[in-house]
């Protein structure tokens, strides 16, 4: 079970050299054998033959348009999705841009940009953890099984707050909010499975018992790899 893992890879994010502990606890626990391929956001050509795409962190990417395109590839594909961090913000700005028709921008990457969908947040949320409340009725309330749960993040960007009205328009579901009503999760029902979370789940404990969201991804990609043979 083949799985693009598209970001540029830094020995010095914390959440990239965790990854390879929880791919291997996936085996493991689960018994689901993914088989990680490290795509660079400068060349996302081919994506379309992967089980699974998770953007992951590593702001700001070397080419933006490769991140967007990858969660584009696997929202029109039907392609098991997972964003974290900044595949979180990425999804939002492939969403925004290629379904809702708005000429937005990521302030970390177009600082002179007219309009943003990602701002920086009114408060940093790098090396902290937060409270996320879930939305009854979601994925990410199936995938959890908790009203609130607490994350960890290393963040200073999210989403800006005046577009939500627009994505959810269009179909977007915000399945978490931390305690002051700010979005943190963001999912597309009618999916096989597309879910972006602001936090970081690579960072859940040791990397020795893998986050529920990535397990949700992992059984995605699985049931994914069945159905195309």
């Amino acid at each position: 079970m083949r799985i693009a893992l598209v970001g540029d890879r830094s020995p010095s994010v914390r959440s990239h050299a965790r990854i390879p502990l929880v791919v291997e606890t996936l085996r493991e626990r689960d018994g689901i054998a993914l088989d990680p391929y490290w795509i660079s956001t400068t060349d996302v050509s081919g994506l379309e033959g992967f089980d699974g795409i998770w953007v992951v962190p590593g702001s700001p990417y070397r080419d933006e348009a490769g991140a967007v395109e990858a969660a584009r590839v696997a929202r029109e594909h039907g392609i098991p999705f997972l964003g974290t961090c900044a595949g979180f913000q990425h999804m939002l700005l492939e969403f925004a841009r290629h379904v809702c028709g708005l000429d937005v921008a990521h302030a970390e990457n177009e600082p002179d940009a007219r309009d943003f969908l990602l701002t920086p947040m009114a408060c940093s949320l790098a090396g902290h953890e937060g409270r996320v409340r879930i939305t009854p009725g979601t994925l990410m309330e199936q995938i959890m099984g908790v009203p609130a749960t607490m994350e960890s993040y290393i963040c200073s960007y999210g989403l800006n707050e005046t577009y939500t009205r627009a994505l959810t328009g269009h179909g977007l579901v915000f399945s978490g909010h931390a305690d002051d009503g700010t979005v943190r999760v963001a999912e597309l029902p009618g999916h096989p499975f597309f879910l972006a979370t602001l936090f970081q789940p690579e960072l859940y404990g040791d990397g020795r018992r893998p986050h529920p969201v990535i397990s949700a991804f992992a059984a995605a990609v699985a049931r994914q790899a069945v159905r195309t043979g």
